[in-house]
């Protein structure tokens, strides 16, 4: 196994076994919830969104795979102090890099947009992982939007 590979799985590990920004948030003033009825994981998203539409704090509770609970404890770091429109831009990238075949090179901008985020890349490589990575990310974006519903990954 590649050195970089390894540090990618440490990391992905790291997050899933010792999640940051994993709990309540009192006084949020966005939340949603989803499912991925495939593998049963659960997240709720809790934010508060200050003025300038800016992420001042968000927490994740539920509970899931490594994949989903790393997923979403670096979710929450990167997407703190954004906008946003930098959240569902970083949405739309974590998307495009999940959907990329595992046979392509991502591109540079990709890469530089989702930075740490990119120890997710390897999840193409197993379609059925996709979802579990993705679902802290359908979530984020359903609390932004105000989405009375839970979101699902079906």
């Amino acid at each position: 196994m590649s050195k970089l590979k390894n540090l990618y799985q440490q990391l992905i590990l790291d997050h899933s076994k010792n999640p940051r920004n994993f709990g309540s948030l009192p006084g949020a003033n966005h939340l949603c919830q989803g499912k991925n009825p495939v593998c049963g994981e659960e997240i709720e998203v809790r934010l508060l969104v200050g003025e300038n539409d800016l992420v001042e704090d968000i927490m994740f509770s539920g509970s899931g795979c490594s994949i989903s609970q790393a997923s979403a404890s670096l979710m929450t770091q990167i997407v703190k102090g954004k906008t946003k429109a930098e959240t569902i831009a970083l949405f739309e990238a974590f998307q495009e890099m999940l959907k990329t075949s595992s046979s392509e090179e991502l591109s540079p901008d990709l890469v530089s947009l989702l930075g740490k985020l990119t120890v997710f890349a390897g999840v193409r490589e197993y379609p059925s992982r996709v979802k579990c990575a993705g679902l802290a990310w359908h979530v984020v974006k359903g609390a932004l939007k105000h989405e009375i519903e839970a979101v699902t990954t079906e």
